[in-house]
């Protein structure tokens, strides 16, 4: 595992970061709240943390040089048949010849026919080496779009799918740029 990551951190910095796209997914829920805050000192912090019927949604999309792309919000959990269905709808009308596709080794990702139709528009697909979130720079992006769910604590579905839909509209091609270059892809 170690040499596999070596390896891919060796290559980093000769891919064009034009043609990378880094496609993952992540947990979201109605049920977020802030982890942390703030109050008086030697007062204690009162919050609301709702208990008991939450829902979970999946938000999945493509993070590229200078923007987010196929953003898709998903009501419960990512599987093969949902992933291919997104790459197929979502993904592939906007990959060109050339760039390549970025994943983790999620199950739901290494379908033949998910990298059938990614190299039949002429891209390519890689996976990440195991155990690496570090090197997939749309886990920044997730980060950010997490805390901003904390903070809008959305108790209804119809809501979280908005404020996920506001938050991908705020994130800017300078954002995208930065966070590829963070994790030492090219030289954006």
């Amino acid at each position: 595992m170690a040499a596999a990551r070596e390896a891919w951190k060796i290559a980093q910095p000769s891919l064009d970061p034009e043609k990378l796209v880094f496609i993952d997914e992540t947990g979201t829920a109605t049920n977020m709240t802030r982890q942390r805050g703030r109050c008086a000192r030697g007062k204690r912090l009162v919050s609301y943390a709702p208990h008991g019927h939450w829902k979970m949604t999946t938000c999945v999309a493509a993070l590229r040089c200078d923007r987010v792309t196929a953003p898709l919000v998903l009501d419960g959990p990512m599987n093969t048949e949902a992933f291919l269905a997104y790459i197929e709808q979502f993904v592939l009308p906007t990959l060109s010849p050339g760039e390549i596709v970025f994943m983790d080794n999620l199950s739901s990702h290494k379908s033949a026919a998910v990298r059938a139709l990614i190299e039949g528009v002429g891209a390519s697909l890689r996976y990440l080496p195991a155990y690496s979130p570090d090197l997939n720079p749309i886990e920044m992006l997730f980060a950010q779009l997490k805390a901003y769910l904390r903070k809008a604590e959305a108790r209804s579905v119809e809501t979280l799918w908005t404020i996920i839909g506001r938050f991908i509209e705020t994130v800017t091609p300078q954002q995208c740029a930065n966070y590829i270059a963070h994790d030492g892809y090219g030289s954006t």
